[in-house]
């Protein structure tokens, strides 16, 4: 099911120094000389299209350093005036809404505390309607694709058709070197939703730590999205917000000048049919994964009625664990990755169970 958007292309809004587009400044505008200083030298390295400066901080815990307000907005405002680079901020209120337009600010975006919560993100809409702006949605902090679309649709509902999405990674309990595990898989569910749909990647935030900031903004590019959002400070060692993530704006321009930039296609012929050639035998194989995984199914399904007929239960643990684990040696042995085998083998015992239990449900319903 495709998402039904009414947006304009990035190209139409956009207007991108250099590529890749990047959007870079301070985490968080702490005075007007830091802001000004930051701003000139982003523009200085001729790779940043757009300066970003966080305004309103939302903190996790009161006391820590929420932003320094609405004064912020006038620097930013000068910062625009001597650089020429458009401006962002966020935004998580109608007044912050209104107070960013009356200052000039160029592009808004919504954070990832506000895009979980749908009463937010309505206040927001509502405050753009008859407002022409460009809004980047940022996912929500959880990894719950339904409501990164349903902020996105509010957004474009009320009226605008300037809009990208910002993918800054998913919280996790599970420890990883990351801040926020990227979960790649849902930005591209979304990207396949909504082709025509700008995505935009956040590194610093889903790093947590500039060193792995390299490494995460290539992999986006590849995964063809159009965009980076790289937090950038004068001196990040003394920031009063997420100090460990940001750049100096000479790191920024050596980690971009560092970049491969990849086309979604090419017009070699060679390399169109030679990877036509690799697609097709690629077809040929999922058609036989799916006639094998109908036949296994099969094979459940009078698993079940026999366990039915000798009332035997529909899980026993230890044919599970022996599948598990034979079936993950073999995939080691063909170098497939420990994780998406087990993913893939969870997902086939899943279905396996359900057909069973339909299978008892239906021997049930008869008594």
């Amino acid at each position: 099911m495709k998402l039904n958007l009414n947006i304009q292309p990035l190209s139409s809004w956009m207007k991108v120094s250099s590529e890749p587009l990047i959007i870079s400044g301070p985490c968080s505008a702490e005075t007007e000389e830091q802001l000004l200083a930051t701003a000139h030298l982003v523009k200085n390295t001729g790779k940043v299209s757009v300066l970003r400066a966080g305004i309103w901080k939302p903190r996790t815990r009161p006391g820590e350093f929420e932003g320094i307000g609405s004064i912020g907005l006038q620097w930013l405002k000068r910062a625009k005036e001597e650089t020429g680079l458009p401006t962002a901020v966020e935004v998580a209120t109608a007044k912050h809404v209104e107070e960013a337009l009356a200052a000039g600010v160029d592009i808004l975006w919504i954070g990832a505390r506000s895009t979980v919560n749908p009463f937010t993100v309505q206040e927001i809409a509502d405050a753009l309607q008859g407002v022409d702006v460009p809004v980047m949605v940022k996912n929500p902090i959880n990894p719950d694709l339904a409501l990164w679309i349903g902020a996105l649709e509010r957004i474009n509902r009320a009226g605008i058709t300037k809009l990208a999405a910002i993918h800054r990674g998913f919280s996790s309990f599970e420890k990883s070197a990351y801040r926020n595990e990227p979960m790649w898989d849902l930005a591209i569910h979304l990207k396949t939703l909504a082709p025509e749909l700008p995505i935009l990647n956040d590194p610093s935030h889903i790093c947590g730590t500039r060193d792995l900031i390299p490494y995460i903004s290539q992999q986006a590019l590849d995964l063809d999205m159009q965009g980076l959002m790289i937090e950038s400070h004068i001196d990040p060692s003394v920031a009063w917000t997420d100090a460990k993530q940001q750049v100096t704006p000479a790191a920024l321009a050596e980690i971009v000048n560092n970049l491969t930039i990849r086309k979604a296609d090419s017009s070699n012929p060679e390399f169109t049919d030679k990877l036509q050639g690799l697609r097709d035998a690629i077809d040929r194989i999922d058609d036989q994964i799916l006639q094998k995984l109908g036949e296994r199914m099969a094979l459940v399904e009078k698993i079940g009625e026999y366990k039915r007929d000798n009332d035997v239960t529909i899980l026993q643990v230890n044919r599970w664990e022996e599948i598990l684990e034979k079936r993950t040696a073999l995939a080691s042995a063909l170098k497939l990755e420990k994780d998406f085998t087990e993913k893939v083998l969870e997902l086939i015992h899943g279905e396996s169970i359900r057909k069973q239990t339909e299978i008892m449900n239906a021997k049930t319903e008869l008594n």
